[in-house]
């Protein structure tokens, strides 16, 4: 009897390791290793452009556009603007990653071009089609590596939203339906929901509803031409307009932001070029 009592306690003690392993929280928000760059869109300044080259190695750089949230007409017609900012830069290797089949995606041969590459930048588009394409397959893994290598990883628009862990606008009816169809991200940020275009598109109050209804959620709202450089817990603000930043606490009312931010105490605040936000905290560094 003590023998069977030992093996079944032994069983358990097992199971629950296994199981707390499979569902330990990550050891940080942003990427335990290399950078995230994540733009609200519009005009990419030379800011951004050029600490996205720096963090993906400089003039060693080897980059990997990924096309796949564009239109088909736009990817058709075989102009990349993002090429030609990188050329400017500096950068020499410059390679393309397409598909709209999962079943592609999760094969040797696509991955190949990302196992050296050094960075990532995610076209514009429509988010969903990067999810439909890329989530559960070995790119999604190979996206990961990247950061594990100490690469970085940055997109703009669609780009910059799939990089959360929460999908935004991924309705394949319409990018005004903020929880929609798609709601999984690449989850490159952990417990963070992203939007673009923000003050320019006024959707400075869109995220409000969608952070009530998943208070777990950090909501972050990027302007364009704006971008959030993400390290581990923290994220610095580039670019030239405002990141907005909304907290359950902040919507309901049970903390406020800094007054010189905030002077209304609305459900969220702006940070602007060169401020810091500490991710796990959920306030600014000062």
């Amino acid at each position: 009897m003590k023998n069977k009592f030992t093996f079944l306690f032994l069983v358990a003690f097992f199971v629950s390791t296994f199981i707390n392993a499979q569902t330990k929280e990550p050891a940080t928000i942003g990427p335990d290793k290399g950078s995230l760059i994540i733009v609200g869109g519009g005009n990419v300044g030379e800011e951004i452009w050029k600490r996205f080259v720096e963090l993906a190695g400089g003039a060693n750089a080897n980059i990997v556009i990924v096309t796949t949230a564009d239109d088909d007409s736009s990817i058709s017609r075989g102009l990349s603007p993002e090429k030609d900012s990188l050329i400017k830069h500096g950068v020499q290797q410059i390679g393309f990653l397409h598909t709209r089949d999962p079943r592609i995606a999760n094969t040797e041969a696509f991955v190949e071009p990302l196992k050296k590459a050094t960075g990532i930048w995610f076209r514009g588009g429509r988010q969903w089609k990067l999810a439909d394409a890329y989530l559960n397959t070995l790119t999604q893994k190979e996206f990961s590596r990247v950061l594990e290598r100490g690469g970085v990883i940055a997109g703009t628009s669609a780009g910059a939203t799939i990089q959360g862990s929460f999908m935004v606008r991924g309705d394949t009816k319409g990018n005004t339906i903020m929880i929609g169809d798609h709601t999984q991200g690449l989850d490159f940020i952990h417990h963070v929901t992203i939007d673009q275009h923000h003050l320019k598109r006024n959707r400075v109050f869109d995220l409000v509803d969608v952070i009530k209804s998943h208070p777990d959620l950090l909501g972050i709202g990027l302007d364009e031409s704006t971008a959030i450089v993400v390290q581990k817990d923290m994220f610095e603000v580039i670019g030239v307009s405002y990141v907005a930043v909304y907290d359950i606490d902040q919507i309901n009312g049970q903390s406020k932001g800094p007054h010189d931010l905030n002077s209304s105490w609305g459900p969220f605040y702006f940070l602007s070029h060169g401020q810091k936000y500490d991710l796990k905290l959920r306030k600014i560094s000062r």
